[in-house]
């Protein structure tokens, strides 16, 4: 069993209470648009394994740190992460047939801003964005999302509010 903290368009936003909602998670996952190499440093320094990927406005250190997709599998579930994928009925060009090909139960993006957590009866996976953690963009509340892998299972999954973009 994993318990996973899922962000995403932090651009350059260090939040302490990323600790406070993360800290006690296994593994942390960055859907892009990290911003400064700093962000990934505070959340190395949380203690669990931080995968990631790089997005649209990643450049430099973590250009080089973070690949453009990653592909996995935790706790018997194939998860397929990028920042701009689109979702299910509208995915970017391409993504259908690489998330069928590969089999994927768990999909992550980011870019929109928009929290949205949907499920793909075609393709029978689950859509997570877990909507914008930092202040930039057109976010009106900033987010996080967390949930459980366990043996196959995606199950407890929850939404934290870190508060209104302007409340900084």
């Amino acid at each position: 069993m994993k318990r996973i903290g899922i962000l995403s368009d932090t651009h350059s936003c260090v939040d302490e209470r990323y600790g406070k909602y993360l800290g006690d998670c296994d593994e942390i996952w960055h859907a892009g648009d990290v911003g400064d190499a700093g962000v990934l440093s505070y959340l190395e320094s949380l203690g669990p394994t931080v995968r990631g990927v790089s997005g649209n406005i990643d450049h430099g250190t973590v250009k080089r740190m973070l690949p453009e997709v990653q592909t996995f599998e935790i706790e018997g579930i194939k998860v397929w992460m990028t920042h701009i994928g689109g979702y299910p009925g509208r995915y970017s060009p391409g993504v259908k047939a690489i998330l069928r090909r590969e089999n994927v139960k768990l999909m992550i993006s980011g870019h929109s801003h928009i929290l949205k957590v949907m499920y793909d009866p075609e393709l029978n996976l689950l859509h997570v964005n877990p909507g914008a953690a930092g202040y930039h963009g057109w976010q009106k509340e900033r987010t996080l999302v967390r949930l459980t892998l366990d043996n196959g299972d995606i199950r407890d999954l929850e939404v934290i509010e870190l508060g209104k973009k302007s409340e900084m």
